[in-house]
């Protein structure tokens, strides 16, 4: 079994265990960073009420309670460019003094490992401190006529149509996993985040969404309550041996391999699905980082993981993180390390692949 394996499974079935082990922080660290009286700027890419920022919201708190000083951490949208806006403002602009953060997602990822020209930002110049993997669940309007997942056959031949973030955005796993099942889905580009997708939704302007499990749990069950949602399958989990299995946080849920057997009588393969499992992997397992800007010291590294160290044994965390977030252990150190690598790393072949389908079917121009 790999470290990469080990780490994912551990953080999907939820073993903080493994996160709040204690490490002494040195002294000269604890000394050089005081972050009294200050504010630390947490850049979220992305707008308001989507996944990121929920996650980030509730992590803030925490955070501040055990940096050294107990700074204000403040949280900060920077939309635009289905996140790389954000991102390189803060490759460009952070200092290395501990005092701006960058939260990033698979939305992030994503345009890096395909070669996005927008990107101008390097992840191996940044010093991860915190993975927070997460899962994600599609869901359909009741205007398309089914009441179930068990009817989603029914979508099949239908127009559909998805508010979107971009191509290369975290909305790839979706399109992916649509393009699958062989649905008929029209992508309408340009929205700034996936509350903006969700809100669409709701207004009744698109019929099928997703949202990642945090924005799901508290978003899109009430509007499942109510009827106005039907869940279709989570992303899922993957077990120690790398295998797809239901999420945890969503356990009455079918997984993407489920439903796809539901529509086709057969389990998925071939290099479609290949790519639909590398972006899942890229985008979920290893999907919300917390970095520290290109320059960052060693002792700067190790007091935010001390603090997220402390963070995940803060009883007050452990008792609250997984109604708010779902029941996905955050890691920080070795583990944070293994998934950083597991999301910023792609087979060149799924690359080429994937990158002709944006180009071929949404006019996606990328870099070589």
């Amino acid at each position: 079994m790999t470290d990469i394996t080990r780490f994912t499974r551990r953080a999907a079935l939820g073993a903080a265990a493994m996160a709040a082990a204690t490490i002494a922080l040195p002294g000269a660290a604890q000394a050089q960073y005081d972050f009294s009286g200050q504010t630390v700027e947490w850049i979220i890419p992305f707008g308001t009420g989507g996944g990121s920022d929920t996650w980030a919201r509730f992590n803030a708190p925490f955070l501040s309670r055990h940096l050294p000083g107990n700074p204000t951490v403040a949280v900060v949208n920077e939309p635009g460019g289905g996140s790389t806006r954000g991102a390189n403002l803060f490759a460009t602009r952070a200092q290395a003094d501990g005092l701006t953060i960058l939260g990033t997602s698979g939305s992030t990822q994503f345009p890096y490992l395909l070669g996005d020209p927008r990107v101008r930002y390097e992840y191996q110049d940044w010093s991860v401190v915190m993975v927070g993997p997460t899962g994600g669940v599609a869901y359909a309007s009741p205007s398309t006529g089914i009441s179930s997942v068990e009817e989603i056959g029914d979508l099949v031949g239908q127009r559909l149509t998805y508010a979107s973030q971009g191509a290369t955005s975290l909305d790839l796993v979706p399109m992916l996993a649509f393009r699958l099942l062989g649905l008929d889905v029209h992508y309408v580009f340009g929205f700034g985040g996936r509350g903006d997708g969700r809100l669409a939704f709701e207004r009744g302007e698109v019929n099928i969404d997703y949202q990642t499990s945090s924005a799901f749990i508290n978003n899109v069950t009430p509007l499942v309550e109510a009827g106005e949602a039907i869940p279709l399958m989570s992303w899922g989990v993957l077990d120690e041996d790398g295998n797809p299995q239901r999420d945890p946080t969503f356990p009455d849920l079918p997984i993407l391999e489920e439903v796809y057997e539901m529509v086709h009588g057969e389990a998925p393969s071939g290099d479609l699905y290949d790519a639909y499992k590398a972006f899942n992997t890229a985008g979920f397992a290893a999907q919300k980082m917390v970095v520290l800007p290109e320059g960052a010291s060693d002792e700067l590294v190790e007091v935010y993981r001390q603090a997220w160290r402390d963070v995940f044994a803060d009883p007050e965390y452990q008792e609250t993180y997984a109604a708010a977030l779902g029941a996905y252990g955050q890691v920080t150190d070795g583990g944070a390390d293994a998934l950083f690598r597991a999301g910023t790393t792609i087979d060149p072949e799924v690359r080429a692949m994937v990158v002709q389908i944006l180009s071929d079917e949404y006019n996606v121009r990328l870099g070589d």
